[in-house]
């Protein structure tokens, strides 16, 4: 039986910006994105994809990505199926700019019970642009399933996974029953660069759930 892994990206400002490229919106008080500099998948949340792909090359797997966000840059994030993974679904609502990470949680929560049964859901250790690192725990509470969190590698098995992650004193070994969640940090490795059949491919796997 094929494994369901669903990965959950985030697109953010490039961390790369300098920033004096940036404004601040007198009225609203927000910050108004630099002019000529596009956004990016998460770094982490791409160490996640590249975590879901390993697990598809020895394998049989599925892998869905979903993200949950406003005005997406589509060339950028289709960027994980152009590495290899095989739908992308993404919930675009100008809302979500207001979103805390509860909010963000929650509706990711719905969005997962509405696509179906998963094995697997993996996430980024925390976002680029707040830091915070509390989405993942809030899916895994209101999901109600484990959480093994700065995971650097994932082994899938008959009766859940395997995971090592840095602790204090080296490396700990952790397993979890399936369903669960995995928060993937960077010690995973570098991410795999798109192939040009994938880049090729991956409008056709593109899926808007607006």
């Amino acid at each position: 039986m094929s494994i369901k892994i669903l990965v959950c990206v985030k697109q953010v400002v490039d961390p790369e910006t300098p920033t004096s490229a940036f404004k601040i919106d007198p009225d609203s008080k927000r910050v108004i994105p630099a002019i000529g500099i596009p956004p990016v998948v998460n770094g982490f949340d791409e160490n996640a994809v590249e975590a879901a792909l390993r697990i598809k090359d020895s394998n049989d797997a599925h892998v869905s990505v979903l993200s949950l966000g406003s005005n997406f840059a589509l060339d950028v994030m289709k960027k994980p199926l152009s590495m290899g993974a095989d739908e992308l679904i993404l919930i675009d609502d100008k809302l979500t700019e207001s979103f805390d990470s509860y909010a963000t949680a929650y509706v990711l929560v719905e969005a997962i019970k509405v696509i179906g049964d998963f094995d697997l859901i993996l996430c980024g250790r925390q976002a680029s642009d707040w830091d915070q690192a509390q989405v993942p725990m809030g899916i895994s509470e209101m999901l109600g399933i484990p959480i093994v969190t700065l995971a650097q590698s994932i082994e899938y098995t008959d009766h859940g996974i395997i995971v090592e992650k840095p602790v204090t004193d080296g490396i700990g070994i952790f397993a979890a029953s399936s369903p669960c969640l995995v928060s993937v940090s960077n010690e995973l490795g570098e991410p795999r660069y798109p192939t040009l059949r994938g880049i090729m491919s991956a409008s056709r796997k593109y899926t808007d759930a607006k």
